[in-house]
């Protein structure tokens, strides 16, 4: 792991303890007790607080069942906001108000409106960092994936094909679970919420979109919003794509749920922390990626941009932008035309997305706690 620059631990208050509080941030917080200590925590309900105490092993004494009164607090420093998504952009200027760098949990806003609502807080607070939770900006399996892309592995993409179909029900311990998540007071439903992390990985390994077309089906009556997306997509490279996303109300089949991105010299596959370049010659080249889906290096993100100032991936502009490719796939559908994107971060060709790495390292993954194996096989 890499040390920290400055031996001083940044004080964190917690509003919202429910699973992703527990199961995504306190794993990675947990990790990192010279850089971060949580000082604080609030949420509406008692009983979720009470879990995330016992689990973190905080005395009830910093509880705080309004987040008004975690934010009058003058020894925290930067708060994590994992709150229904509706409650983002109101606890997030809160926060800012109060002088508190944030971490925020995804998507920025419930539509475009508190989307550009959360843009115009970058602008008003220029001193503090935010940083947008989309773990797949900064997970392992897809920087490595980035990295090879750039190299040129498989030389220039033309073409992208993702199919990602599952059940979605609720289920005791999983985040379908939560009510709010059955009747979304959000544009696009499942498409928003899990859609937008996929759009984001889209746009890390492809670049940025310039025309896309979709269609939705509306197939799930237990959960809420359009159950299926099928997107035509034309990148600011000229290459092309296609992405299925289905969350359905019955089991489904097993599938590999992989992304292939073909090129003029190979195909590189994305799987469940599995890499696999297929080359023109036959040899094949495999990747294991052991880690966790990105939160460590988001927190040591956060952490470098707070102490040393060091530049945010996860921003809310990059947030916004996946939030936006959700929301005109939802305007396509509906009004039954192609969409042009005419604000994309990047009009080159080249992703828009900044690839991460730690503050100082010459390597991608250097002094990172994760393990990368890999097989290669000649023909």
């Amino acid at each position: 792991m890499t040390p920290d620059s400055s031996g001083r631990r940044v004080r964190l208050g917690v509003i919202g303890t429910g699973l992703v509080a527990r199961r995504l941030h306190w794993p990675a917080l947990r990790q990192m007790p010279r850089r971060f200590e949580i000082v604080a925590f609030a949420d509406q309900a008692r009983a979720p607080a009470e879990e995330y105490a016992a689990l973190t092993g905080l005395a009830m004494d910093n509880y705080h069942p309004d987040y008004q009164d975690l934010l009058r607090r003058d020894d925290v420093e930067a708060v994590l906001i994992a709150v229904p998504i509706p409650s983002l952009y109101e606890v997030a200027r809160a926060a800012l108000e109060a002088g508190k760098h944030v971490v925020c949990e995804k998507p920025t806003g419930k539509d475009l409106d508190q989307g550009r609502a959360f843009l115009a807080l970058a602008d008003r607070f220029p001193d503090r960092k935010v940083l947008i939770a989309e773990t797949f900006f900064y997970r392992d399996d897809l920087r490595l994936a980035r990295q090879l892309l750039d190299d040129g592995v498989i030389g220039r993409v033309h073409l992208m094909s993702w199919r990602t179909v599952s059940e979605y029900l609720p289920m005791e311990g999983r985040y379908s679970s939560t009510p709010w998540r059955q009747v979304p007071l959000y544009r696009g439903g499942p498409h928003l919420d899990t859609g937008v992390h996929h759009v984001a990985q889209i746009r890390l390994l492809c670049g940025d979109v310039r025309n896309l077309h979709g269609l939705i089906q509306y197939a799930n009556p237990v959960m809420g919003g359009p159950s299926e997306l099928t997107l035509n997509l034309q990148f600011v490279s000229e290459a092309i794509g296609s992405y299925v996303a289905g969350y359905l109300p019955i089991p489904t089949p097993p599938d590999s749920s992989e992304m292939r991105l073909y090129g003029a010299e190979g195909v590189l596959s994305i799987g469940h922390r599995q890499l696999r370049v297929l080359h023109t010659n036959g040899a094949v080249d495999e990747y294991a990626v052991q880690s966790d889906f990105g939160a460590y290096n988001e927190w040591l993100n956060f952490y470098e941009a707070v102490v040393d100032d060091a530049p945010l991936v996860g921003t809310i502009a990059q947030s916004y932008h996946n939030l936006l490719l959700v929301m005109r796939a939802m305007d396509s559908a509906e009004q039954r035309q192609s969409i042009e994107i005419d604000d994309a971060p990047s009009r080159s060709g080249e992703s828009g997305v900044p690839l991460w790495r730690p503050r100082g390292a010459a390597g991608l993954f250097d002094g990172l706690p994760c393990k990368i194996d890999r097989v290669e096989s000649r023909p």
